[in-house]
Order: structure tokens, then sequence, then C-alpha cells
């Protein structure tokens, strides 16, 4: 017998002001299982007449091992159709990506871990920080290619009330605030990286990899600071609610939403 979807949207934060802006967005009832310490946040939502059912969960920690961990769990317990991870990351600030400012959404249709290699000798490597030299192995996952026109269809909807560019996500294991590492290490691999964080990896590779039937994971990100020497938390809420309010028009506007039991 086909396996079924159980729940319409699952939506994933990690930091506290990730999960204060989910929690402005619905009327939210906490649930936990037994032998289970996650706490789930559970709602409902309307569209088209009709209630639909999400689920949020916060990871406990940054990084992409507790992301990978929150994540399957979330996809064994909910069976949701949709995976979307919400949150703040560092934009790019280069030129060929037109205009990005604070608060603008990221929506990768690739994630790859920048953070994969070997460290080496420098005369061995391509990428030298002074005596060390870097040999990358990065690895990627895809969005699912059947659900791409319907996001860049989104981001370009006069309904939209987001700035949205979608293009690769980097992810890695540590917060980037070189300029260094980023020319380097980022744009040598992928050109046309338009963000990073450090956990969108992970969800994606928990959802592509999963038992069917498997959630179409989607990463909405917004700019909170850029990779280089000026981080700062100055725009950190201002970026967890864009991101979210871009995530909610996309469940209760744009994606094909089928029957759940």
């Amino acid at each position: 017998m086909k396996e079924k979807y159980q729940t319409d949207v699952a939506l994933l934060s990690v930091t506290t002001t990730e999960f204060r802006a989910v929690m402005h967005f619905h009327d939210w009832k906490a649930k936990t299982f037994h032998n289970d310490e996650q706490i789930y946040d559970i709602a409902t939502f309307e569209r088209d007449g009709r209630e639909h059912s999400i689920v949020h969960a916060r990871i406990g920690e940054m990084g992409m091992t507790a992301a990978a961990a929150t994540a399957m769990k979330v996809i064994y317990t909910f069976r949701p159709r949709y995976i979307i991870m919400v949150g703040i990351a560092a934009g790019v600030a280069k030129s060929e990506v037109e205009d990005q400012m604070y608060g603008d959404v990221i929506v990768p249709d690739i994630v790859w871990n920048y953070s994969a290699g070997k460290f080496v000798s420098p005369e061995k490597a391509e990428i030298v920080y002074g005596n060390l030299g870097f040999l990358p192995r990065s690895t990627s996952e895809m969005i699912p290619e059947e659900i791409m026109p319907v996001l860049r269809k989104a981001a370009e909807s006069k309904d939209n009330p987001c700035h949205v560019f979608i293009g690769p996500m980097a992810c890695g294991s540590t917060v980037v605030a070189s300029r260094e590492l980023l020319e380097k290490q980022v744009y040598s691999q992928y050109q046309h990286t338009a963000g990073l964080d450090m956990e969108s990896y992970a969800v994606v590779y928990s959802a592509n990899h999963a038992s069917d039937p498997k959630p179409i994971p989607i990463i909405v990100k917004s700019v909170c600071d850029f990779a280089d020497s000026r981080k700062s938390d100055d725009y950190q809420r201002f970026a967890a609610y864009t991101s979210c309010e871009f995530a909610k028009h996309l469940y209760e506007n744009v994606l094909p939403m089928d029957d759940v039991d």
C-alpha cells in the first residue's frame, strides 16, 4: 500500500529570534510525545475554504547535525508534504546579486556544503590561507525540480510581499565573517551563490533521502547581515520576519495542496 502524507506543512527554525517570528503567525498549541523531548507546535490554516495542518519544530542548536536529526524526526512523525526551513542567513554583497539588502529573501534551487574538504600543505592546494591549504570536496542537494517553477512564480507575483532571490545557498559548519574565505572557498566553487547559512544542506538532504512519501524541502532564509567583517545582529528580527512572511505566502496561497489523511 502506498504511504500517504499526513500533514500539509512542517516548519523548522533554530534561533530564538526565528522561533519568535514563527510563533507570531499562527495560534500554536504545543505538543510532546512519549520518549521524545522535542516540543512540536501544532496549528491549522485556512485556504480556499478548507483547513490545512501545519507543524513547527525548533532545532536545538545551530549546525547541520542537529538540523538533520530534527528534520528526520519531523518527517517520520508527521509525514509532511512540504518541509520548509525559515530563518536568517548571510547575504553576499556581490555585484552579480543586484541590490541585495537586509530582509531580502533567499530561496535556493540548490544547497551545497562548502566546508567539506581536506586541509593540506599550501603547495598541494588551490585554496591557500597563509601556511594552510584546503582541498574542497563539496557536496550538493537539489531542491526537487517540480517545485521550482512554483517558487519562481511566487517570487515574481505582484502579491508577494518580499524581494526574493533564487540561487545557490552555501551551507557550512561555522559562521563566515571573512571576505577572504567567501572569495576563496565559496565563490571559487559556486560563483553565483546568493547566501550562506549553517543548516539548509542538512534539511534538504534529510528530505531527499527520506523514505516515501518524501516531503518537498524548501529553504526560505532572509539576509540579516553579510559574510564579511561587518556582521552584526541589528537586522536579525527583521530578516526572521520577512522569511516567515514569504513562507506563509507560499503555503497559504501558492504551493499545491493535495489531500492528506
